[in-house]
């Protein structure tokens, strides 16, 4: 009897007792015969193999996909994502409203303020996001992946169709050669992440292999599928880290157009490009022409929109949202406003401290200053009660701290570092401080000062000290923008009761992102956009080896050994819910440094939208995506 037969026949009586030294007959009665009883069981146990190898997933099998806790939520046959048109119609232009200015094309290094657009329309990646899903991605540049239950390396196929807009292939060789540029030139975050590679060699023209070996990263095979790839053939790596307004070559689906320096920019389709019919970009860059145009004042942005000079708008501002949406253009239909939901953290705006500034090195003097601020009144006067306050760096989503206990995974995971998190903080009965609305609290200005005594300051003359040196206590807040003006101002009104006259620097947007960058300065007005998949960029947010390292965004100079440890956690855990309390217990311990003072966070996206251009009635999980959107037929502009 062959193999595949018995493999056949037991695996048909597989799960009937076998007697002792039996075997099937050809007539199918049983005869003593050990040889092929024993030939029987090894068939069985190879059937078990073949059967597992068929029914489980392999942990280092060659994927479409790959997500950063669980599986992929769309198989690799999909046709399109759900928050996409997969029959909008191509065509059009859309012109896009953007404050602020620009000096440089490349947002891929420290020097210089970039056209941050440049990455996605012109410069693609290995792979790309998912955007119903907290951190997913599907093969773009890369036609597959593949990585070990480990993540001690990944390795990239590279679709054989994948070309840059020149006509080039894009190669392996462009793959390592982007990683080294990137590794050693590029800005903080990339030579942070790429740093971690081992080695990096090519397989062949269209194979590259990332050895992770020791990062304890399971992040990092994402973080590489979202590296920028650029053409080795048409990169100057001599000129690379200098600021310029010489258009890149990339492989997206649009070409740079007409470039005014500082005003505007037109990005063009380009015809030939590779990717138009891949699933994860169908229904996407629907537009033939994309057109930013640059404002630098927020009000004139929002006159501009009046006019129809731009197509949609992204509001923020609460008074404009609730009384400036009265013009003609609205009141007939041509403009809608929209509120728009979505399940990330909302977007949230702090007064950040820089701790690298003596007066605020004092953590009481900071717990001070956040019970001096007073939200309620501001809400009411300024924002119409539309925003909302956490004390969390994860706001609105189930990554939050603030207010739940923590549980027994958080506190193992906090224990070495006790003395880093409040009480009430890990309890999660701290609240921010909530004011009488009056303008005038009482309960919050003892308490305050009451910080501020223990602190070695007093309050003589009206003039709060420093009681050694009599030195008054005063800072700058740097603004750019009119509402953080007005915000500033309002909160040195209520410094001034206890003794404190800051005061308010109004600087050009080029000049408030130079002194930020650099840390030049006493407190400005920040926010950190969270996903609900924070990773390796928590690191450049708040790791201690971003602390001096100008150009990453740990803004407060954060220096905490208990944060770098909940960062790790968060990075190395397999598991969601090992994530969610890795994710909380970095948050409990941000909220017990007492960096920041949490101004407000938006509850849902405001959005302003001219007719003439459409969107998906199903909005992903991140909210408003403009790469969705086509051009209405028949749309005529002003």
């Amino acid at each position: 009897m062959g193999t595949e037969r018995i493999i056949t026949r037991c695996a048909a009586n597989r799960h009937a007792p076998l007697a002792e030294g039996t075997r099937w007959s050809s007539n199918g009665k049983w005869r003593n015969a050990w040889p092929l009883a024993l030939a029987c069981g090894l068939a069985l146990t190879l059937f078990d193999i073949v059967a597992q190898a068929q029914t489980q997933p392999s942990a280092n099998r060659i994927r479409h996909a790959i997500a950063m806790h669980g599986e992929p939520a769309f198989p690799a046959d999909f046709t399109h994502m759900p928050y996409t048109n997969p029959d909008a119609p191509k065509g059009g232009h859309l012109v896009v409203g953007v404050l602020g200015t620009f000096d440089s094309l490349n947002p891929m290094i420290v020097k210089g303020v970039p056209l941050q657009q440049t990455r996605g329309h012109v410069i693609e990646s290995l792979m790309a996001r998912g955007h119903d899903e907290p951190f997913t991605l599907y093969g773009l540049l890369a036609e597959s992946i593949e990585t070990d239950d480990a993540r001690s390396y990944v390795t990239f196929r590279i679709n054989p169709k994948a070309a840059f807009s020149d006509g080039k292939p894009v190669t392996a060789e462009d793959v390592l050669f982007s990683q080294e540029l990137l590794r050693t030139k590029g800005r903080p975050n990339h030579r942070l992440y790429y740093s971690k590679v081992v080695s990096a060699e090519a397989l062949d023209a269209r194979t590259v292999r990332f050895d992770l070996t020791g990062a304890s990263d399971r992040e990092l095979p994402l973080i590489l599928g979202l590296m920028p790839i650029l053409p080795k053939h048409a990169t100057d790596e001599a000129t690379f880290e200098h600021t310029s307004m010489t258009p890149l070559i990339g492989s997206g689906p649009y070409r740079f157009g007409e470039v005014r320096p500082g005003s505007s920019v037109v990005m063009q389709r380009n015809p030939d490009y590779w990717g138009r019919d891949l699933a994860i970009n169908r229904g996407l860059w629907n537009f033939d022409e994309i057109r930013f145009e640059f404002f630098r004042e927020s009000n004139a942005a929002f006159e501009a929109f009046k006019r129809g000079l731009y197509d949609f708008r992204i509001e923020t501002e609460p008074l404009r949202w609730s009384s400036g949406y009265d013009f003609p253009a609205m009141q007939s239909g041509q403009v809608v406003k929209e509120v728009i939901a979505n399940g990330s953290p909302q977007p949230s705006d702090f007064l950040v401290f820089n701790t690298r500034r003596p007066q605020f090195a004092d953590i009481r003097v900071r717990e001070a200053l956040l019970l001096l601020f007073d939200f309620e009144w501001m809400n009411r006067n300024y924002f119409f009660d539309l925003y909302r306050r956490s004390g969390s760096y994860f706001a609105g989503s189930e990554l939050s701290a603030y207010g739940v206990p923590a549980n027994e995974r958080e506190r193992a995971l906090l224990k070495p570092f006790a003395d880093d998190v409040r009480a009430d903080i890990m309890e999660g009965t701290f609240r921010l401080p909530s004011s009488d609305r009056s303008g005038r609290d009482r309960g919050a200005l003892r308490r305050a000062l009451t910080l501020l005594a223990q602190a070695g300051y007093e309050v003589s003359n009206n003039v709060l000290r420093k009681k050694t040196t009599g030195e008054p206590f005063t800072f700058e807040i740097m603004t750019t923008t009119r509402d953080q003006e007005r915000i500033a101002l309002a909160y040195a009104r209520d410094l001034k009761r206890a003794g404190i006259v800051p005061s308010v620097r109004v600087v050009d947007a080029v000049q408030f992102d130079q002194r930020r960058l650099a840390y030049d300065f006493d407190m400005i007005q920040n926010r950190w956009d969270q996903s609900l998949s924070p990773g390796n960029e928590q690191a450049f947010y708040f790791g201690s080896s971003a602390a001096d390292n100008q150009g990453t965004r740990n803004y407060m100079g954060v220096k905490s050994p208990a944060v770098d440890a909940m960062i790790a956690a968060m990075l190395e855990t397999r598991d969601q819910s090992g994530f969610i309390a890795a994710v909380r217990a970095l948050d409990r311990v941000l909220m017990s440094g007492f960096y920041t003072i949490p101004v407000f966070n938006v509850p849902s996206q405001w959005l302003g939208r001219w007719t003439r251009v459409e969107r998906p009635k199903h909005s992903s999980l991140i909210g408003i995506l403009p790469e969705t959107w086509w051009q209405a037929p028949d749309a005529r502009r002003q």
